[in-house]
């Protein structure tokens, strides 16, 4: 499981910064990848990446401003000419008005896809839910309907122990395949062998909170509650001038971010939807202050990949 980062900038593009998307990809995990928001230019980032299109399978979109729907039309024509058929679905997660801004936007430009789209409009609590993930969407405080999502890897079942069952003396073959699935099996020297008691601890899943944009809230903390990995908006520092700045755009500062990630006891702090004034300097003293608050911070830019092991330790790669 990782996070890629196509986007990290807020409103509009800067030399350092894409507009927000952010890849969460789970090739091991269900050989897919999951975008979240799709700002302008998407697409020629994940150019510079490995991820192909087709493997997109679900795109959640926090909210309808235009730095982080406009790349969405072209990545979506994109994907069709790159082969994606009637058997690769794509699932549009969004707010009232995303189903009505794709499909304008495809027909103005007589745009016909390959593959076809389902449209879910969010809705508070577990919008996806099957054996492997569950996603849940909470209402955020921001211009527009607005949201933030919390993504659950269900629990990985324990591990064959086969040094133990050598140990016993219990020949291998198709009877393990019966003692992982947690069955009791008689031997033919008659011993009766309960498969729990050779299958390792549960793996406990891991939990992604993607908060983009918006004031802060009590809806934060509980999506974020002993994440994993929080990723946060951050458009804005910690100067007094830019708290008010916050509150009237309806955004977060960095120190809220810290803060919330602080009372939600999560693993990792990543910001993200950085305002274009931060580069060099600025975003060192960011930083900064940010973990004097909470000491595992990072700040994303564009193209970085976050893994996110079973582990604790938590680490970024290029």
């Amino acid at each position: 499981m990782q996070l890629e980062f196509l986007g990290t900038g807020s409103g509009q593009p800067s030399k350092f910064r894409n507009v927000t998307s952010i890849a969460l990809r789970l090739l091991d995990e269900r050989n897919a990848v999951w975008l979240f928001d799709v700002g302008e230019a998407t697409q020629h980032q994940i150019l510079k990446t490995t991820i192909r299109p087709r493997k997109v399978e679900k795109i959640f979109i926090s909210h309808l401003h235009g730095d982080h729907i406009f790349g969405l039309p072209g990545f979506l024509s994109s994907r069709s000419f790159q082969g994606a058929d009637k058997n690769e679905p794509l699932t549009i997660y969004g707010p009232k008005g995303i189903k009505d801004f794709v499909q304008t936007a495809l027909r103005v430009s007589e745009t016909r896809l390959s593959y076809p789209i389902n449209y879910v409009a969010l809705q508070e609590g577990i919008i996806f839910d099957d054996p492997t993930f569950q996603v849940i969407a909470a209402p955020m405080r921001h211009r527009i309907e607005t949201w933030g999502f919390r993504v659950v890897e269900k629990d990985h079942p324990g591990e064959l122990l086969v040094d133990k069952l050598r140990a016993e003396n219990i020949p291998s073959g198709p009877i393990y395949g019966r003692l992982k699935a947690g069955k009791t099996v008689t031997l033919a020297d008659g011993r009766t062998i309960n498969g729990l008691d050779f299958i390792g601890e549960t793996q406990k899943g891991r939990v992604v909170t993607l908060i983009l944009d918006t004031r802060p809230n009590d809806n934060i903390a509980l999506l974020a509650h002993h994440a994993d990995v929080l990723v946060h908006e951050s458009t804005y520092g910690a100067s007094d001038e830019e708290s008010k700045m916050a509150r009237a755009h309806a955004h977060s500062t960095s120190i809220n971010a810290a803060n919330v990630a602080k009372k939600a006891q999560v693993g990792k702090l990543v910001l993200t939807h950085l305002s274009a004034r931060y580069v060099g300097p600025l975003v060192k003293n960011l930083i900064q202050d940010v973990r004097k608050v909470f000491p595992n911070t990072y700040v994303a830019r564009d193209l970085d990949v976050i893994e996110i092991p079973f582990k604790k330790e938590i680490h970024e790669s290029k």
